[in-house]
């Protein structure tokens, strides 16, 4: 059977037959090329039979135990022969049953997405009135609220949505969580947990949404926050004396600093579980971070919680960072503001808001030290996306971009010499 390669299913639609995320999914489209989806004029993707096939056999060979950049090589492998991977009998992926099953919540979390983009709050915490009163507490926090928190997360990368939209519906469903957690009852079970986001982890949603589900699992949850300084981990540690304690990372900077949070109280005999977006992204960095990675679903990742204070485990062992990374970093870090004073100076004739540039410096650079930190710059990979929204949204040329990272390559060489050959090959693969 040959499948169809005419474009015809928006983004959503492959979500939904698929099981990807989104921002996994652009991941894949921009690291590994797979699939290439065509573009309306609006730039929305659209696409086909054959496109969703792909998806599906790269999910097959993940499903086997390959990671996702060897999988991709080996349907290019197959291409290059003049095979058709998907001619051959592969397993079908069965998805697994949600714990809180979805059914009948997708009008409520439409309803509730429009009303936020409208900035109307009476109607938003009406939508969510009724949820509650149709649905279980987890049913409607992981179906509405975080699913659509999700949705909104992707129409503002797709310059559909404002920051602003996205900021009010996110005080919306912190401010309920707050109130169901004001709401649950005390302890009934011994184990006490500690959970909270490392330093520069500003998104405490996910934190905020595990520590609701355990508290309503009987568990004592000790609660931190966001932008928690690892000294703080280490005191609460040494008072509380927890079971477990769960980190949360969102973005790269932030998994660095959760992989020394991790490291320090895995020194003081602490067992240390973590998630976030991050790792769903960049799978490989699981192999860096000293502790139990939770998975990518809360589903798994309450069931891990609850096997390991059933059973508690040894962490993983780690990769560490090169020689080669860790003086490289050491001399970046040092050199950095010369880096970035030589770059405000060349980029000035581009006639762009200085204001634009120094954001950009401030992400990429703390994200280069973060890469360097956990031992590869191909982490940065996947935060490339923020960048290309700054020039959508300020409607930049889109070879500014590679403008940027050229000259910034030449300012690494300029000032690192040879100790930043591997941060200048990096951002050179990506000038194009």
């Amino acid at each position: 059977m040959v499948l169809s390669k005419n474009p015809v299913y928006n983004l959503k639609a492959v979500l939904k037959e698929t099981g990807l995320k989104a921002d996994v999914l652009r991941a894949w489209e921009r690291r590994y090329g797979l699939p290439a989806p065509e573009r309306t004029q609006g730039g929305h993707r659209l696409y086909s039979d054959f496109d969703v096939a792909l998806l599906k056999w790269l999910l097959a060979r993940q499903s086997e135990g390959l990671s996702i950049s060897r999988a991709a090589e080996m349907w290019k492998e197959h291409r290059l022969q003049g095979h058709d991977p998907l001619a051959e009998v592969l397993p079908v992926v069965k998805p697994v049953a949600p714990l809180f099953p979805a059914t009948g919540v997708e009008a409520l979390r439409a309803q509730w997405l429009a009303a936020c983009l409208d900035y109307n709050e009476a109607a938003a915490e009406q939508t969510l009135n009724q949820a509650f009163s149709l649905y279980p507490v987890e049913t409607v926090c992981a179906e509405l609220l975080a699913r659509g928190l999700t949705e909104i997360g992707g129409l503002w990368y797709e310059n559909r949505a404002s920051v602003q939209q996205e900021h009010f519906a996110s005080n919306l469903a912190l401010r309920r969580l707050d109130a169901l957690l004001s709401a649950t009852p005390a302890p009934s079970r011994s184990q006490t947990v500690m959970v909270g986001c490392p330093s520069d982890e500003w998104h405490s949603f996910s934190s905020l949404l595990l520590t609701l589900f355990l508290r309503r699992r009987g568990l004592n949850v000790i609660y931190l926050g966001a932008n928690v300084p690892t000294n703080r981990f280490e005191e609460t540690l040494v008072s509380i004396q927890p079971q477990l304690t769960i980190l949360s990372a969102q973005h790269l900077n932030s998994a660095a600093t959760l992989a020394q949070a991790a490291s320090l109280l895995h020194a003081h005999g602490a067992q240390v579980a973590y998630g976030g977006r991050i790792f769903n992204l960049q799978p490989e960095l699981t192999r860096h971070i000293p502790a139990h990675y939770l998975g990518q679903t809360l589903e798994a990742g309450l069931e891990k919680i609850e096997s390991l204070l059933a059973s508690p485990a040894d962490s993983p062992q780690v990769v560490l960072p090169s020689t080669e990374y860790v003086q490289t970093l050491k001399v970046f870090q040092h050199k950095r503001p010369l880096v970035e004073n030589t770059l405000n100076e060349q980029l000035q004739p581009f006639g762009v808001n200085p204001e634009y540039f120094s954001t950009a410096n401030q992400f990429l650079g703390n994200n280069l030290v973060a890469a360097l930190q956990l031992g590869s710059l191909r982490f940065i990979d996947s935060e490339l996306d923020w960048l290309e929204n700054l020039i959508r949204v300020q409607r930049l040329p889109q070879q500014v971009i590679s403008a940027y990272l050229g000259t910034y390559a030449r300012a690494v060489e300029t000032h690192l010499g040879e100790n930043g050959r591997v941060i200048v090959q990096w951002l050179q693969s990506h000038a194009g």
